[in-house]
């Protein structure tokens, strides 16, 4: 299958009685379901449609879909046809270019079994400590290995079908065969975007909850239950990966961690919306901002536990103003195993 056709089923599409992937959808009114089959089947024929620019991106109808059809694959793919652009195209241009594969990256110690940085420096700081003991040193981070998926924010999947095939090369000769992928962005890519567009994958990708809830295992011997209360910042491409969300539940009953069950969880997360700011702006993302966090001030989180680096420098230091403590999840495990200087807080950033 050429690189540049996504795989897309039209049939699934006429079967589908609930069209979840609009009638479910936050951002989008579609409670009607004649309509929204109306204007699905505009986005699917290529004509215009107002889903093409309403979408804020947030992924969530790649986890609606009942058939694993990409409907946001095919959004994106549409948007790019008609030059519909979620977000300024400075901002676009300088991701683009930016994140261009020129030679330029950073390899440990790589053996078979490789932690991916993507092209995210914050996981410098957290790959430390016990948990990451026989694996740190191997590790692959830079424009070489940068997975490409934050293009779907920027209606830009022709880049991606471009680079994307040469990131996979570029791990393949590394001699890596398992991939533990430190973001869901990464994890996503490899699992969900690559297959759509039939990309092949010479390598297992291992979601880096697979892989601490397995070492929480091991060193259980070490852990003291934390004895808290959290919610949990599911991040938006934690869309392409829904599967992965059950360790969340498995390493916080290991930590003795309670995950409030809050309105804005689960499915129906609500995802940092900072990528709204750009695209819709300021208006709509402090809006799902103050529903996100109040609604974990309402069912009595003490700490929010983010996964995503992104979501962390969007809400950390505003969960903090509202008395929650925020940690990211590799943290979370390195405090119960005694690691307590892996605890950081945000520096809190004045609003404007």
């Amino acid at each position: 299958m050429p690189l540049s056709e996504l795989k897309f089923d039209k049939t699934k599409c006429a079967q589908c009685k609930t069209i979840s992937c609009l009638v479910k959808c936050q951002y989008m009114d579609f409670k009607d379901k004649n309509k929204a089959k109306k204007e699905w089947q505009k986005v699917i024929n290529g004509e215009d449609s107002s889903v093409l620019e309403a979408c804020t991106t947030c992924y969530a109808c790649e986890e609606y879909c009942p058939f694993g059809n990409h409907p946001f694959y095919l959004i994106v793919e549409r948007q790019e046809e008609k030059g519909i652009l979620p977000a300024p195209r400075p901002i676009i241009t300088m991701w683009i270019n930016q994140c261009q594969p020129v030679g330029r990256f950073i390899v440990g110690k790589v053996e078979e079994r490789a932690l991916s940085y993507c092209f995210l420096p914050h996981f410098n700081t957290l790959v430390k400590g016990k948990i990451f003991d026989g694996i740190a040193w191997s590790v692959i981070f830079g424009q070489e290995f940068f997975c490409n998926a934050v293009y779907l924010h920027y209606a830009k999947a022709s880049v991606i079908k471009d680079r994307l095939p040469k990131i996979v090369e570029n791990i393949k000769n590394q001699g890596i065969k398992e991939l533990v992928c430190l973001h869901d962005e990464c994890y996503g890519t490899f699992t969900s975007l690559t297959s759509a567009y039939g990309i092949d994958t010479p390598f297992k990708p291992i979601h880096y909850y697979e892989y601490l809830y397995g070492r929480l295992k091991e060193l259980k011997a070490l852990i003291k239950p934390l004895n808290i209360k959290a919610a949990y910042q599911r991040n938006c491409s934690a869309r392409l990966c829904p599967e992965t969300d059950h360790y969340v539940d498995d390493i916080f009953e290991l930590l003795g961690v309670e995950r409030v069950k809050r309105q804005y969880d689960r499915e129906n997360a609500l995802c940092c919306a900072e990528i709204f700011r750009m695209g819709k702006g300021p208006a709509l993302a402090d809006s799902v901002q103050k529903r996100n966090i109040d609604d974990m001030v309402k069912f009595g989180a003490e700490y929010c536990v983010f996964n995503c680096p992104a979501c962390w420098d969007s809400l950390a230091h505003k969960v903090v103003k509202q008395g929650i403590k925020p940690i990211h999840m590799i943290d979370l495990c390195k405090l119960a195993i005694g690691e307590e200087q892996a605890l950081r807080l945000p520096e809190l950033v004045a609003e404007v």
